[in-house]
């Protein structure tokens, strides 16, 4: 299975057709689609304190473009806050992008691509995970 993980920079841009890098997340995004039709299992998940930081609220209508990708929310649950807490601190990154780092670490995926605009704080929060770390 794969996963594909979102940063704030990649909901940002997913939500805002006029950002130069909209399509780079959307052509991402087909490609999972493309997979899904030929029947491969692939997620795509986004940390709720990513989805807070990034203001992506799902009910409002001009979330509807983002919502059609089928992205699911990846908690902040109380084990998972107590991992982004150590890993925040080790890291000394944002609560989101800690939350990156639990997220990624609980994922059982064979692999997993964080799109995201800050390949530096992503690697560190995500070591010692295997990740593929595609920039924006």
């Amino acid at each position: 299975m794969r996963s594909i993980v979102l940063d704030n920079e990649a909901v940002q841009a997913l939500t805002d057709a006029r950002s130069r890098k909209h399509r780079v997340v959307v052509a991402h995004l087909a490609g999972v689609v493309a997979r899904r039709r030929r029947g491969r299992v692939v997620e795509v998940v986004v940390p709720t304190a990513v989805r807070v930081e990034a203001g992506w609220d799902r009910t409002t209508p001009s979330a509807a473009a983002i919502n059609r990708f089928g992205v699911l929310d990846h908690v902040l649950d109380s084990p998972c806050a107590d991992l982004a807490a150590r890993i925040q601190r080790a890291t000394s990154t944002g609560v989101a992008d800690a939350h990156i780092g639990a997220t990624v670490r609980s994922l059982s995926s064979s692999e997993i691509v964080v799109l995201t605009s800050d390949p530096t704080d992503i690697a560190a929060v995500c070591s010692p995970s295997p990740v593929r770390i595609v920039n924006l």
